[in-house]
């Protein structure tokens, strides 16, 4: 299925989002670098971001907080800009993410006077319940997989299963309606071609 970016960014606009769609992502990764200079900087565990080789670049003229980079989850809890992606994105507009901790989930909805989310044509679903699948049947059991997790989706690789393990990674649910009120900036940069999970 080929997204329509016109059509998805108008939706997005309409709830309040900053929208730029790039081809690639190293183009997303130097509009980023461009616009994010002199600050604190929160990262969201992300394969994306990983992937875009996002983490050096800002680093070298930002204060970068990244528990993949050995800091603690917290420290990106108080930072001015907040980067993350999402586990799926509805072209009727929702944003949806799951997560285990609850520090990336709670950060992408309030606290810091920016947030940016980077998409990837991957995670871009026709509807709200094809968004919501995405993120429980294919996003989550590949970083259940990824974490080492005994989770049934990580060793079976195939779905969610609602399971009660202790390794369970999906234990907090975000699903964003619109821009909320109390982040100031808000952008949404999508990306045409395959990002993350």
């Amino acid at each position: 299925m080929m997204t329509d970016y016109a059509k998805l960014t108008a939706t997005l606009e309409g709830l309040g989002y900053t929208v730029h769609t790039f081809d690639t992502a190293a183009q997303a990764c130097d509009y980023l670098d461009s616009r994010i200079d002199g600050t604190t900087v929160g990262f969201g565990g992300s394969m994306t971001l990983k992937d875009m080789g996002l983490y050096p670049k800002l680093a070298a003229h930002n204060k970068v907080y990244w528990h993949w980079a050995g800091n603690f989850p917290k420290d990106a809890v108080d930072t001015d800009v907040y980067i993350s992606s999402a586990n799926a994105l509805a072209e009727t507009g929702e944003l949806i993410n799951i997560d285990g901790a609850g520090n990336r989930v709670s950060s992408t909805i309030y606290g810091h006077q920016a947030v940016y989310f980077v998409i990837g044509a991957n995670k871009i679903a026709p509807d709200y319940d094809a968004a919501l699948w995405r993120a429980r049947n294919i996003a989550a059991p590949k970083n259940a997989q990824r974490l080492g997790k005994k989770t049934p989706c990580a060793v079976k690789g195939d779905r969610c299963y609602d399971c009660k393990s202790p390794d369970r990674i999906c234990k907090a649910l975000a699903v964003l309606w619109g821009k909320p009120s109390g982040i100031p900036t808000m952008e949404i940069i999508l990306v045409n071609q395959d990002l993350g999970m």
